[in-house]
């Protein structure tokens, strides 16, 4: 079927838009395929702006589009205003490459990106006049599917959606589209599309499930119950197993208007095993993969030909940590010499920006960098298995104040579990360290343009963590914990900023939530709340409406404090982690004992590769990173070592001193993995 063009409708209106550019198509790059019988969109709950810059987004338009047969077309939520009018004009939302009807595509997928992003996915169901709850759509309805770091709990979202793709999706998307479209061209009827869908590896669809009461569930060992015989009842995340050997470059778009992090994205590694206590996205990308020094840098260069940009960032969760990453900065370097390009980590590890690898991303252009402590206190970041000591983070401000830097942003987080008020004194005390150590790195003429600021965010506890059990603090307790840190920094040079523990709360609740949320997320879109990301947008009014209709209490679902045995409204969703490895976690978090990572050291027996049929892939033996970036590995053949894995036995506990080792030379050194952060300047852990 032809899809519609709504650009005669929409193009009046645009004089009056913000940002008119955002609706455009022609951007350089955009791919319009008209030979295609079936015709998928991929949207991002929130506007261009935000998710043009979306690898994942850019990842599966291409995948899907590259299948024979198929199309795949990009969608964005308008920005608020431009929502009420088309509302105003009757005109539904639509896709970008073909201004089409979202309604008339075959299917819709939804990325997931964060738990604020819910009331965002009904915005964008009901501007596009698809039905919200998969129960009430029919045949001549697209198919609703999401994916995402919130697909890991999907029972939250799971009325609005027909089916969820977990894991990674190069190869579990074409493979579920192509179901769809072979079966609807054989007049296979909706349930029966969907029934054959939940049959493939990594393919969730929740309403082949019946829910259970909190009782049934803690007694049976999960929340759901198959209708059918048959189907799985423990779905694993799929993997991109060709992840290593793929090329880093693929074709992208360069947009119109400006976007978060316009730039070149290569992606040099997937995963991280550094076991971040808190930390979901460490856990659902094990294990690591990474691509070797002469895929990245050749992808790196034809990605610069091809788009015209003059930055590329080496994104994953921590770039620092690859086994090549000196040899592809300096290669890079080399490069790029004398051409205006910045090569930029925004994933840089505290633990090793020493002095030759602040030379390395120096660049010309200097911002503003982000180190991670997480914690104020050596006690804590042991608790949280943040494997970096003050040492690291003075020796990381030496190094970045006396390349240049003149600009430095602590993250922390307030409310992680078993903190002492001890502990939010420790991030004053360890702020002004800091700060002394970059005024004397610094010449003294130089002094005074030497900024220090601290970012709280409120600790959110993360499905598929070893923290998961754990409750948040209610934000009348975070907002105690601000003032006495407010009140412990002592030097006027040192800005304290936290986040709204409002929209945390919500975050948190929506994080552990079961099926029951759904209502109550529906109730608040109905009061008005969306978009709520937006500090500006976020009603505090509408969440509090929607408790009091559905009589949800999100305190209860946020704030409680489970044993490592409870089950949670997730079980039945496995990232490939053993629940048995996380509750072993969680018990050395209380015994303030640390975990290595099993791609430096030995293995921690979590499960992942066992459980997902694969192993660590590096392109060479990874060593502590502040000596690689001294002496390179060049593995320039792209040869891939394993390392070795093991797991948790149905009895007995492994212990962290008997675990067998990994193959390879591993050295010591255990650290963090990547946080999320809008601040300004580029982002270093």
């Amino acid at each position: 079927m032809e899809l519609t063009n709504l650009w005669p409708r929409l193009e009046p209106l645009l004089a009056d838009a913000e940002r008119p550019a955002r609706y455009l198509n022609h951007e350089f790059g955009c791919v319009l395929k008209s030979d295609a019988d079936f015709n998928f969109c991929m949207v991002y709950p929130d506007t261009y702006e935000l998710g043009q810059a979306n690898q994942a987004l850019r990842i599966l338009v291409n995948c899907v589009n590259a299948q024979p047969g198929m199309a795949a077309q990009r969608a964005f939520l308008p920005a608020p205003h431009m929502c009420d009018v088309l509302r105003d004009e009757g005109i539904p939302l639509f896709s970008i490459e073909g201004c089409a009807p979202l309604a008339e595509f075959d299917a819709v997928g939804i990325t997931l990106p964060h738990e604020l992003a819910a009331t965002n996915v009904l915005e964008v169901l009901d501007l596009s006049g698809i039905p919200l709850h998969a129960s009430e759509r029919t045949d001549t309805d697209p198919f609703v599917i999401a994916g995402g770091p919130c697909a890991y709990n999907p029972e939250p979202y799971a009325p609005f959606f027909d089916a969820f793709n977990i894991g990674e999706g190069e190869r579990a998307m074409p493979e579920g589209l192509d179901v769809m479209r072979r079966m609807k061209a054989q007049g296979a009827s909706r349930a029966d599309i969907l029934l054959a869908l939940a049959q493939l590896e990594g393919w969730y669809v929740p309403s082949l499930y019946r829910w259970l009461d909190e009782a049934e569930a803690q007694e049976r060992g999960s929340w759901i119950e198959p209708v059918r015989d048959g189907l799985p009842t423990v779905i694993t995340k799929r993997l991109f197993e060709e992840f290593a050997e793929s090329p880093g470059w693929e074709p992208c778009i360069v947009p119109f208007t400006e976007v978060v992090h316009d730039r070149l994205n290569v992606e040099v590694l997937r995963g991280c095993a550094r076991g971040c206590r808190f930390c979901q996205a460490g856990m659902m990308y094990r294990p690591v993969r990474e691509r070797s020094a002469d895929n990245v840098v050749d992808s790196v260069l034809e990605g610069l030909r091809c788009t015209g940009y003059d930055e590329v960032s080496l994104t994953s969760l921590s770039s620092t940590d690859h086994s090549q990453i000196a040899d592809i900065l300096m290669r890079l370097n080399e490069a790029c010499d004398g051409k205006g390009v910045r090569i930029s980590v925004p994933s840089q590890r505290l633990d090793s920006f020493g002095v030759d690898m602040a030379e390395l991303v120096a660049g010309q252009k200097k911002g503003g960098l982000t180190f991670a402590p997480e914690a104020g206190t050596q006690r804590l970041r042991d608790v949280i298995n943040k494997n970096v000591t003050e040492d690291d983070l003075f020796s990381a401000i030496d190094a970045a104040f006396a390349a240049g830097w003149r600009r430095c942003k602590l993250y922390f987080m307030i409310g992680l579990p078993t903190e002492t008020d001890d502990d939010i004194k420790g991030i004053a005390s360890l702020a002004q360290r800091a700060y002394d150590r970059a005024k004397a790195a610094v010449p003294p003429e130089q002094r005074g343009s030497v900024r220090m600021s601290v970012s709280c965010a409120l600790f959110v506890p993360k499905a598929q963590t070893p923290f998961q059990w754990d409750g948040q603090i209610a934000p009348e307790e975070s907002l105690r914990r601000v003032a006495l840190l407010r009140h412990s920094v002592k030097y006027r040079a040192v800005d304290v900023h936290w986040h709204d523990p409002d929209t945390s709360f919500i975050e948190a609740a929506m994080s552990r939530a079961g099926r029951d949320a759904a209502a109550w997320v529906e109730a608040a879109w109905r009061a008005g709340a969306r978009f709520d990301a937006w500090s500006e947008c976020f009603s505090r009014q509408a969440w509090e409406e929607a408790c009091e209709q559905t009589g949800f209490d999100p305190a209860v679902v946020a704030q409680t404090t489970y044993p490592t045995d409870y089950v949670m409204p997730w079980s039945h969703i496995s990232c490939g982690v053993s629940v048995r490895w996380l509750a072993h976690e969680r018990k050395l978090a209380g015994l303030e004992r640390t975990t290595p990572d099993c791609t430096f050291e030995r293995c921690s027996a979590c499960g992942a590769c066992p459980s997902l049929g694969t192993d660590n892939q590096l392109a060479a033996p990874r060593t502590n990173a502040k000596s690689t970036a001294i002496k390179p590995d060049r593995n320039d053949s792209g040869a891939t070592f394993n390392a070795g894995s093991a797991s948790f036995e149905e009895s007995g506990t492994v212990q962290p001193d008997t675990v067998p080792t990994c193959g390879g030379d591993m050295a010591e050194k255990a650290g963090s993995c990547m946080r999320a952060d809008y601040g300004e300047g580029e982002r270093y852990d």
